[in-house]
C-alpha cells in the first residue's frame, strides 16, 4: 500500500489542492510557492494518526491558529488521502477534517475493501464483513481517532494504512546544527532537524551499520568507521574514524562536514522501516559529486520518497519517465493559493523533454514566465486547477 494522492484545504497557502505522488515525487517552483507547507502538511497527517498534534506544533513553536489558511474563513482543515496497492490498484480512501479549536478530527472517514470507519462528531462505527460497531466516542483523544483504537477493533487493511501514515518521517528541517546534537536515545526516528542522529547511528543493528558505513565509502574511501560512542549519563556522540596514509584521524560529530552529516542521515532513514520519507531541499550542504549518489539512492530507495528542490541538477539525475510521473511544479494563483501541476505535462515542456534532460529543461523556463502558459491551460480547463481558485 502507498499514497496515490494527497489533498490538502485550508492548510496555511493551501486552500485546495490536489497532490498526484508517484514513487519518486520532487517539487519545484519559486520560492514561496508552497513546497515545504506541502511537506508539513503531508507530515502533520502522521501527527493526527499519532496523536501528536499538540506535539508537533509546539517542535515548531506554531500554535493551532497557524495552521489555517488566510484565504478562506472556515475553521477546519480538511485532508484526502488516496492509497493504491503496490501495482497501482486503487484501494481505498481515508478524509478527515481536523478542527484547530479542538485538536481534534471532527469528522473522519476511511473506506477499505475489508472495511470502513466513520466518525461524526462523538459517534464511531466501524463495519467489517456483515457486522457493524457503532459506539459513543467516551474517550478523549488528539488528531485522528485511529491514534486511539485497539488493533482489535481494526481490520487488517486498517490497521495497514494505519501503520503506513505512521510510517511517514519528515526530515525538512534538517540542519547540521540538529545532526551534531548529543542525544539519549532515537527511539527509531531521526527526531525533529535530525536531531537524534548520534543515538539513531547507535541503535542500528551490526548490518544495518555495516551497509552503512559500506554505502559511505563509495564518496568516501578514507573513511574506516562511523558509530556512535557512549558518554557519561547515557549521551551519544557521533564519531567518524578515516585513513589518511598511515594516519589515523577520530572526529567527533561537532567537527565533521556538514555534506557528510546529511548523508549520513540520508542514507540511515533510507535504511529505515519507515514507509514514507520527506526531504526539503535535497541538494542542500552537498558537494555536486554526491548529488548524483543520493538521487541514485532516492529513486530506488524501498520507501515512498517526496522531496523539494531548487537545483537543476536534482532534476538531470532523474530519467525522463521518472520525470514525467513524478516532478510536480508548484505555483499560486492570482488569488495565493498554491497549486500543482505536473511539470513535464505543461506542453512546452514535454516539448523540451524531447530534445533537453529534464534538468536543462527547467534551466531553460523562465519560472516567471510559466505563469501565463498554466493561465491558458487553466482557462480551457487542462490544468487540474478548480475554477474557484484560479
Amino acid at each position: 500500500m502507498r499514497i496515490r494522492a494527497i489533498t490538502v484545504r485550508n492548510f496555511k497557502s493551501l486552500l485546495d489542492v490536489r497532490l498526484e505522488l508517484a514513487k519518486f515525487t520532487c517539487l519545484i517552483g519559486l520560492n514561496g510557492a508552497g513546497k515545504s507547507t506541502v511537506l508539513q502538511s503531508t507530515d502533520f497527517l502522521a501527527a493526527m494518526v499519532r496523536g501528536g498534534v499538540k506535539d508537533w506544533l509546539d517542535k515548531r513553536r506554531w500554535k493551532s491558529s497557524d495552521l489555517r489558511c488566510r484565504l478562506a474563513a472556515k475553521r477546519t482543515s480538511e485532508f484526502v488521502v488516496e492509497v493504491v496497492s503496490r501495482n497501482g490498484k486503487p484501494v481505498g480512501t481515508w478524509m478527515a477534517h481536523f478542527s484547530s479549536s479542538t485538536g481534534r478530527c471532527t469528522s473522519e472517514s476511511l473506506e477499505l475493501p475489508d472495511g470502513t470507519l466513520t466518525v461524526t462528531g462523538e459517534n464511531l462505527q466501524i463495519t467489517r464483513e456483515a457486522t457493524s460497531y457503532s459506539t459513543s466516542i467516551g474517550f478523549n483523544y488528539e488528531g485522528s481517532v485511529l491514534s486511539a483504537l485497539k488493533d482489535k477493533l481494526l481490520t487488517p487493511k486498517m490497521i495497514e494504512f494505519r501503520d503506513m501514515i505512521l510510517g511517514v518521517e519528515s526530515l525538512e528541517l534538517l540542519t547540521p546544527e540538529r545532526l551534531r546534537e548529543r542525544t539519549r536515545t532515537a527511539a527509531g526516528t531521526l527526531g525533529h532537524g535530525g536531531r537524534n542522529l548520534s543515538a539513531y547511528v547507535a541503535e542500528l543493528p551490526d548490518e544495518k551499520l555495516k551497509r552503512l558505513l559500506a554505502q559511505l565509502r563509495r564518496v568516501y574511501p578514507e573513511l574506516r568507521s562511523v558509530a556512535s560512542r557512549s558518554l557519561r549519563s547515557g549521551w551519544k556522540q557521533l564519531m567518524a574514524i578515516e585513513t589518511f596514509g598511515s594516519t589515523t584521524l577520530r572526529t567527533e560529530s561537532r567537527h565533521l562536514n556538514d555534506g557528510m552529516l546529511r548523508l549520513i542521515a540520508i542514507l540511515a532513514e533510507l535504511m529505515s522501516e519507515r514507509r514514507v520519507v520527506l526531504f526539503d531541499e535535497i541538494e542542500n550542504g552537498l558537494n555536486p559529486e554526491l548529488i548524483e549518489f543520493v538521487m541514485e539512492r532516492l529513486v530506488r530507495a524501498a520507501q515512498q520518497v517526496l522531496v523539494t528542490t531548487h537545483s537543476p541538477m536534482i532534476l538531470n539525475y532523474l530519467d525522463d519517465e521518472v520525470a514525467r510521473k513524478g516532478v510536480l511544479y508548484l505555483y499560486r494563483t492570482a488569488k495565493g493559493a498554491t497549486q500543482a501541476i505536473p511539470f513535464f505535462s505543461i506542453p512546452s515542456m514535454a516539448e523540451k523533454l524531447q530534445f533537453m534532460g529534464p534538468g536543462e529543461v527547467f534551466v531553460d523556463t523562465n519560472l516567471l514566465h510559466l505563469a501565463d502558459e498554466i493561465a491558458a491551460l487553466e482557462s480551457k480547463g487542462d490544468s487540474g486547477v478548480p475554477a474557484s481558485q484560479r
